[in-house]
């Protein structure tokens, strides 16, 4: 072999050794190509707009089906309170530490086990419910619709159970449940992401949010939440990676060369849809209570969703370092309408604004509250 053959052979192996080493040092994986990168983040940025876009609308009609029950039984509908929106990030955070724990003390392997079972159940459950309308109508006239009702009540007359389902439903969920074998023998990142999606569509059209301060309090509070947790410690990160469960939607950064197989993600917890989605949501309902035509709050704030979301990636993507995503998107959500409502002239209205207003105890509740404290005594 000649002496500028032997050289050229000598470059490339060092060329190969400081890449291994590079790799080996970082995440373990090849670095992601601008392409995969762009690809990779773009599907992330659409996946999380479509659970909020979709959840917001749902969650008109999940409150009106809410309040017309409450009016028939004559409960009272859940409600956050401004107690439980500030308390929310710190039993947040002793979750998110405990689970911490766990995982450093407990081999990473069992824990999954056990919670990608419990997942599998929530997950078949809430894809059940996404999917059983949208299934009902594509099902031929030949699949009948028989109704049930599964009902078990206690002697004292209080329902333990009351269900109703029908035929379509059961198809339904035989459908999520073979997906849900799917995650559960391969954990493979695109049944990850059904699931995924699944919760957070559900999430952000069943967890209401009764008013506008109460979303303050508790965007607020997840804000300085996620930033500790991200910056001050390695927890989130840690607990994020360590986590195979369906709480965070992923995709790959190398899907160009790899396909289905790729296993280089970058990924967006389902806490950064929920949460602002949720909020996103209670707007759209006040857009509805007003009346006008327009929803303009709804959209005005999802476009500054959008927003804060591109701003985390670049950030991220630029610092080459995790970002906490409510950083950027808390004030983006938070002071977009709070703007556009004090230019409209509309800031106290959205302040009045409630889902469920609470009605003024009337003479005959405090008569009976009465009566039955002195029965108490």
């Amino acid at each position: 072999m000649s002496e500028a053959s032997e050289e050229i052979v000598t470059e490339t192996l060092e060329v190969v050794e400081n890449i291994t080493e590079a790799v080996k040092n970082g995440t373990g994986k090849v670095p992601a190509t601008p392409e995969g990168m762009a690809i990779a983040y773009g599907s992330l940025v659409i996946m999380a707009l479509l659970p909020i876009f979709f959840g917001s609308f749902r969650s008109i009609k999940h409150h009106a089906d809410q309040k017309e029950n409450c009016e028939k039984t004559g409960e009272k509908p859940e409600r956050m309170t401004q107690k439980d929106a500030a308390m929310f990030p710190i039993i947040a955070s002793c979750a998110l530490f405990g689970i911490y724990i766990v995982f450093k003390i407990f081999s990473k392997e069992y824990i999954n086990l056990l919670l990608t079972g419990y997942f599998f159940l929530l997950g078949v459950l809430a894809l059940t419910h996404l999917i059983s309308t949208h299934v009902s109508r594509l099902l031929p006239s030949s699949v009948p619709l028989i109704q049930y009702h599964l009902k078990l009540t206690q002697d004292v007359g209080e329902d333990l159970i009351d269900f109703k389902f029908s035929t379509h439903d059961l198809v339904s969920l035989a459908i999520s449940t073979v997906i849900g074998v799917w995650y559960l023998v391969k954990k493979h990142w695109i049944a990850n992401n059904i699931f995924g999606l699944a919760f957070s569509v559900n999430g952000v059209e069943m967890l209401h949010l009764n008013n506008v301060l109460t979303g303050c309090i508790l965007l607020g509070g997840l804000f300085i939440y996620d930033i500790f947790w991200v910056f001050a410690t390695d927890v989130m990160v840690t607990v994020a990676r360590s986590f195979e469960a369906p709480i965070k939607i992923v995709f790959p950064q190398d899907l160009l060369e790899k396909g289905l197989a790729a296993d280089n993600f970058a990924m967006l917890g389902l806490g950064d849809i929920v949460i602002p989605g949720i909020f996103i949501a209670l707007l759209l309902r006040f857009d509805v209570s007003l009346k006008r035509g327009s929803q303009v709050y709804f959209y005005v704030t999802f476009a500054a969703y959008f927003a804060g979301l591109m701003t985390t990636i670049f950030i991220m993507h630029v610092y080459k370092h995790a970002q906490p995503a409510l950083l950027y998107l808390v004030p983006a959500c938070l002071g977009t309408p709070l703007l556009a409502a004090l230019v409209r002239g509309d800031i106290k209205t959205m302040f009045k604004y409630e889902d469920h207003p609470e009605e003024p105890e009337t003479a005959d509740d405090k008569k009976a509250d009465a009566t039955d404290t002195k029965k108490t005594e």
